[in-house]
């Protein structure tokens, strides 16, 4: 019984090597190799010594808007080229700030497909919070409903949230009370400036998080929005310091005026 457990435990192993063999792109953890002949077996990864998004939000706090669109990118683009994955989807299953990495230039990747899965697959078991943090997991997965994709659209829209909030979903509960929360379709609350949500933000979070996983939209629909969303928060700043250079000339050209007529006198 053992022997066969173990020699199930390898099978699984060298699944998901062959789904790491396949991830190639900018956003995602890049696989390096693995070891498999001893024991425990081990997955080889790039190294990212910046850290996880959960110490630089712990040390932080809230974001700017910009910022948390650019770092939103990251991740959305990252997702959006797992679940196109071919022939099958990829589904994170974990994705939460503690798995999502920055590079040397100040990019997040997405990390740790511990407990990602193909579409293909179909699971005996439900997930747990052994398994993973469940303040971030989509109210299906732990009641053991069918699930796709979608499940990393609405952990997608906690990050976002508590990129601009400055603290994690319900982050007065425990842990393993915050499912409870979610399957009685409580969300977080939007505490922050509503000018931190603007230009559809906030609108573009609760879609994420639609309790019907059908009306989340996909990470390509999520990219075209946060490119809109992050041009409009780019022209306003722009505007603002157009507006102030020219308050700055307009003073400084009526401070030349007054020297010149008091120069007549």
């Amino acid at each position: 019984m053992i022997h066969e457990f173990l020699v199930f435990l390898r099978r699984a192993f060298r699944d998901e090597l062959a789904l790491f063999q396949k991830i190639r792109h900018p956003n995602v953890v890049q696989f390096l190799g693995a070891v498999t002949q001893s024991s425990p077996m081990m997955i080889v990864t790039e190294y990212l010594p910046k850290g996880d998004l959960r110490a630089f939000l712990k040390r932080k706090g809230a974001l700017k808007p910009m910022t948390a669109l650019r770092f939103v990118l990251d991740i959305a683009r990252g997702m959006n080229y797992l679940h196109e994955n071919k022939p099958a989807p990829i589904i994170h299953r974990d994705l939460e700030p503690s798995n999502i990495l920055r590079d040397d230039s100040g990019h997040l990747k997405v990390a740790d497909f511990g407990v990602s899965k193909l579409l293909t697959v179909k699971e005996d078991k439900p997930l747990t919070c052994l398994d993973t943090s469940c303040r971030y997991v989509a109210p299906e997965v732990f009641k053991n409903d069918d699930y796709d994709t979608k499940v990393d659209v609405f952990s997608f829209a906690l990050i976002l949230q508590e990129m601009i909030e400055g603290y994690p979903p319900f982050s007065a509960k425990q842990d393993n009370e915050v499912p409870k929360v979610y399957a009685a379709r409580e969300r977080p609350p939007f505490k922050a400036p509503a000018k931190h949500y603007a230009h559809g933000l906030k609108e573009l979070i609760e879609e994420c998080w639609n309790e019907k996983p059908a009306k989340r939209p996909t990470f390509r629909q999520i990219i075209t929005r946060l490119e809109s969303i992050h041009n409009s928060f780019s022209h306003r700043k722009r505007w603002k310091v157009s507006s102030l250079f020219l308050r700055s000339l307009t003073l400084s050209f009526s401070h030349a005026h007054v020297s010149i007529e008091g120069s007549h006198i």
